[in-house]
């Protein structure tokens, strides 16, 4: 089997986030996300004695998870030398069925394998664990990729790859499926944010950590012609009435359950104690029968 392709740079990833850390993070997305996420575990009726924080930037989902009584002890598991156990989300630590919750959030878009990292991650559950996580979905940025591509098109006669390639929500129900989780759900929130013009964006993802980590991203500086040009495009075709222009992050979420025997499971085919037909009052055609034909 070949090697999975290196699409993400690593070890630039890490080098920004220190970066955006510095510079002083902008944490805005990470604090919508690690609310959203708390909300949405709130409403699960089960102690955690043992949970993990994965790779998710700085401290926002375990400030969010502080005061949830229903989690025993939460290890902030990063890639960065700041967690409780400095981990990389594609090389989990963790023993085979020793966890009983696992979370992430905005970082798991970033690992190369992300099929198998899943993989990992249910190992990592005890039988009946959860795994939750938010990862960046597909149209996130999708302005700023199309003012890009035109704007090289135009000036330089090629594209070059700005903005990561992530998931698209119909591929991650299917992923969690082949990694082994049992009740897989995903879903997805779009929100729209508005800035006062391109170049206040490319800062603030400079402050997230979020810019370009692609291994295969261009090596030499933008040319400023095509950087300008871009900003004109952006504005021309992503602006509001009142000139502010407009950037999307999708968010996408993920949950599924390590296999336990106690779990809802869905009947066989063939099953059935009542025929569709009699709940809705009409009459069953057999196979090979028209409708219409009488007898």
């Amino acid at each position: 089997m070949p090697p999975n392709p290196t699409v993400f740079d690593r070890a630039l990833l890490r080098r920004r986030r220190l970066r955006a850390r510095a510079l002083g993070p902008e944490t805005f997305l990470i604090d919508r996300v690690a609310a959203d996420l708390a909300e949405r575990l709130g409403a699960v009726l089960r102690q955690f004695d043992l949970a993990v924080d994965l790779g998710t930037p700085a401290d926002a989902v375990r400030a969010a998870l502080k005061d949830n009584a229903a989690i025993g002890t939460l290890i902030a598991a990063s890639p960065l030398p700041d967690g409780d156990i400095v981990a990389d989300e594609e090389a989990l630590p963790f023993r085979d069925g020793a966890l009983d919750l696992i979370v992430s959030a905005l970082a798991l878009q970033f690992v190369n394998d992300l099929p198998g990292a899943l993989i990992q991650i249910r190992r990592a559950l005890k039988p009946d664990g959860l795994f939750l996580a938010a990862i960046l979905g597909g149209d996130t940025l999708t302005e700023l990729r199309q003012a890009f591509a035109a704007a090289e098109t135009e000036v330089e006669g090629g594209v070059s790859p700005h903005v990561a390639p992530f998931a698209d929500v119909r591929e991650m129900g299917a992923l969690l499926q082949r990694a082994g989780f049992a009740l897989p759900v995903t879903d997805v929130e779009r929100l729209t944010v508005r800035y006062s013009s391109p170049f206040i964006l490319m800062s603030e993802l400079r402050r997230m950590g979020a810019t370009n980590v692609l291994a295969e991203r261009r090596r030499v500086p933008l040319l400023r012609t095509t950087l300008n040009r871009m900003t004109e495009i952006y504005a021309q075709r992503f602006a509001d009435a009142d000139g502010r222009i407009r950037a999307t992050f999708e968010i996408i979420w993920l949950s599924g359950w390590a296999p336990h025997e106690s779990q809802q499971k869905p009947l066989r085919p063939g099953s059935a104690q009542a025929r569709l037909a009699d709940a809705l009052g009409t009459r069953e055609i057999g196979t090979g029968e028209k409708p219409g034909n009488g007898s």
